[in-house]
This record gives structure tokens, sequence and C-alpha cells, in this order.
């Protein structure tokens, strides 16, 4: 069973569905699996530290498979010049770059004529129209139900993937809360023509940098335990429950402002939960997915299970409207 879809042929994968970016998380060894596997791999780039590092990672990357992957730009809460990062990427001719965060204008300024292929993250309908007019190839649209950075208004996937089809011409990617072939298929129901899993990817042997602690409290993780933080910011993101990030949100009752908050919602906070497993004394992020996390497959046997699924319910589906004839 063929899965082509405009996002497919764009991007040269086998089936439609993306890794996220995932920070601090998603380097060679991640990408190079998923993109063996048929799905779009993906370096996320601002989480190393220097170009030398992300041109390695590429190498990384192109010694181990020759399918198409993607750099990941996360440039919304970057406080460090995020240009000689995607001019590295320019230079290695990385087949594809997607950009979270931040005005996109100056990455896609940046890839303008090299043959790059650009999709950006949007969280509302006028971002994804406007990454249209800016030139990007595609859009992933996150409703709130992603882990790590969403869009202010709580719009979810089901309602914000249909409004944003309805007003782009280029081909959309949703993205929240989808982990397996139900998910994907519900996306393609609403117009969609990929998905991108962000969080479910974690929960995987390839994510060989997330601690086991970190894997474990997915796998442990119920209905309620996720939460938004950093609203008062302007920058809500959903996190796993403990006791670290519960702290957050009462701190944020009083809007302490970013340097209260900062030895919270830091980097190094992120890196103890998620390199560490220090559950305690830090946070991880994590989409309302993980409730429906039970294990940890390899990402061949994710993206096989995945694709299984939505065959059968597509064979359902046809089924069922012959019958109905």
């Amino acid at each position: 069973m063929k899965w082509n879809t405009r996002v497919t042929e764009l991007l040269g994968i086998d089936y439609p569905i993306i890794q996220g970016g995932l920070a601090y998380l998603a380097y060679a060894d991640l990408a190079v699996a998923v993109s063996e596997a048929g799905g779009l791999g993906q370096i996320t780039a601002m989480s190393l530290t220097t170009e030398k590092q992300l041109q390695q990672e590429i190498v990384k990357v192109r010694e181990k498979t020759g399918k198409p992957f993607g750099v990941n730009f996360s440039i919304g809460q970057q406080r460090r010049p995020f240009q000689g990062m995607v001019q590295t990427a320019i230079n290695e001719k990385v087949p594809v770059i997607t950009v979270t965060g931040g005005n996109p204008e100056p990455v896609l300024m940046m890839t303008r004529g090299t043959g790059i292929k650009t999709v950006v993250l949007v969280a509302a309908k006028r971002q994804a129209q406007k990454a249209e007019q800016l030139g990007a190839d595609a859009v992933i649209v996150v409703g709130q139900e992603g882990g790590g950075h969403i869009g202010r208004q709580d719009t979810g996937t089901f309602v914000l993937t249909p409004q944003v089809v309805e007003a782009v011409s280029i081909p959309v990617i949703a993205s929240g809360g989808i982990g397996d072939g139900k998910g994907m298929m519900a996306a393609l129901a609403l117009g969609a023509e990929a998905v991108e899993m962000g969080t479910r990817f974690i929960a995987t042997k390839e994510c060989i940098h997330a601690h086991p602690a970190y894997k474990q409290a997915l796998l442990d993780a119920e209905d309620r335990d996720t939460l938004v933080i950093k609203r008062s910011l302007g920058a809500p993101a959903r996190a796993l429950r403990n006791k670290w990030t519960e702290k957050i949100i009462e701190l944020e009752q009083d809007g302490p402002g970013y340097e209260v908050l900062q030895p919270y919602i830091s980097g190094e906070a992120n890196k103890r939960f998620i390199y560490e497993g220090e559950i305690s004394n830090g946070f991880g992020w994590g989409g309302q997915i993980s409730a429906r996390i039970s294990d940890i497959p390899s990402v061949e046997e994710l993206i096989n299970r995945t694709i299984s699924e939505a065959a059968d319910i597509r064979r359902a589906w046809s089924a069922g409207k012959e019958e109905s004839l």
C-alpha cells in the first residue's frame, strides 16, 4: 500500500511521518533510524554549541544513510545568533530545514535559491499564511496537545489542522497528540498530508540520549500527567507533571517574570531530567500522547506498526464504502 502525498514527494520519503526536532535529543542516531525506516529524521541544530558540532552531526547522518533528513532550527527561545548554524546547514546542502518558534523570515531568506526544502512550524492560521507568503514549502501545524512549545490560543490539532489546510495552498503536516496509525489517519482525514511525531519518538530505543527514567516517565504517564508551563511569559509549553513543573505553575500565579523563573525553566533544568534522570529536580517535555505510550520499540518497529495500523484503517474504510454502495 503506497502512501504518496505532496509531503512524501516534496521530501523524498516513503511514509508521511516526520520526527520532531526534540531539543537536546534529536541527533544522528535517532535521525538515521527514522530516515532509514522511511520517515524524515531530524537533527536539532540549536541544542548544539558550535557550527562544527552541527557539521559533524550532519556528516554522521550521511555516513549511515543516503536517505533524506532534516535539520531543525528552534529559534524562538534562542538568546544567541542562529545565522551561522543555518549557513552551516546550507553549506552542507542538507535536504530539508525546518524552523520552529520565532520569525522564520531570516532563515527562509537565507535558504532561498539553495534548493533546500523548508518547513515552518506554526500554531495559528495567520502564521501559516505568513509562512506561505515568505516561501515555505510546507507548514507543520501544532495543536495544544503537543509536547514542548505550543500555541498561545489552546487550539487543538483537530480544529487547527483543517483551519490551516483551508487557508493555505502548500502542504500541511499535523502535529500534537499523534503517535500511532489512528492519529495519522485522523490527521490525513482532516486534510493534512503527513504527521510529525515528537514525544513518541523519545520512547524508542534509538533515542539514546534520553535517560531511562525519562522514558519510564512517559510510559507511566496518564491523561492528567502533563501540564503547560511558561504561560506567564507568553511562551506556553507542555511538560510532564512532576513536583518541579508544579512549582513552576505555583510561581507563575504571581507573575514573577523571567528572572525568577529562569532557574526552573532553563536548559540546565531540562537536561537534569532528560539526561541524568533527576525526575524531581528538573523537567522533561511531553505531549498528551504520552498517555498512549506503553512500550519502547525500535524506531523501525514503531514506524512499521504505525503504517500497518493506518493501512488496516484504510482497508476498513474502503470496505465500508463498498458495502454502503
